[in-house]
């Protein structure tokens, strides 16, 4: 198996260095994520800029996380399930809702579960998405620009997802608890 060097700040190559010092700063340690990520700053960077891009969408902070948790879960992706399970807890995200997302059932709020059929379609379909699924999205309550903010959530995950298939990525500290696999 192909072992990938999981860098410091200190011994990453030179163009990822501030990056990795700005993630370490927004989340008081480097995630193991972005330390594998920093064997290519264009990678780490462009992450890091569409991590940071979606975070600023009109869909609010729950929303994100269903996004990224139905990415998360149709990629299976050990490493972001877990993580993003995390940051669904730490923004108070209904315990249920989260419970859901991991198992890949019924999320227990219609307009959540909307946003979550929609992203597992974007994702499953690879973004040839029904017309009657987009008019089924926006009869939900979200917009057209919503539709394409949830491409930009999934590409995001995409990167990770894919990143954490590459070199298997080991679980931070903060995970622990939220150990994932997906169920069969």
């Amino acid at each position: 198996m192909t072992t990938f060097t999981v860098y410091t700040a200190d011994n990453a190559p030179a163009a990822s260095k501030p990056i990795l010092q700005a993630v370490k700063g927004a989340f008081g340690f480097l995630p193991n994520l972005q330390a594998n990520m920093a064997e290519s700053p264009e990678l780490l960077a462009g992450y890091s800029q569409l991590w940071d891009l979606f975070g600023k969408t009109t869909l609010t902070a729950h929303e994100q996380q269903v996004v990224y948790l139905t990415s998360n879960f149709e990629n299976n992706c050990h490493y972001c399930m877990a993580g993003h399970s995390t940051l669904a807890k730490m923004i108070e995200m209904d315990p249920a809702v989260i419970a859901a997302l991991r198992a890949g059932t019924v999320v227990p709020d219609a307009k959540l579960e909307a946003l979550h059929v929609f992203a597992t379609q974007v994702v499953r379909e690879r973004g040839f998405v029904p017309e009657l699924a987009i008019d089924a999205f926006l009869a939900s309550g979200y917009t057209r620009q919503n539709v394409l903010e949830v491409v930009l959530g999934v590409a995001t995950k995409l990167m990770s997802n894919y990143t954490n298939h590459l070199v298997h990525t080991q679980l931070d500290p903060f995970m622990k608890g939220n150990e994932w696999t997906k169920p069969i």
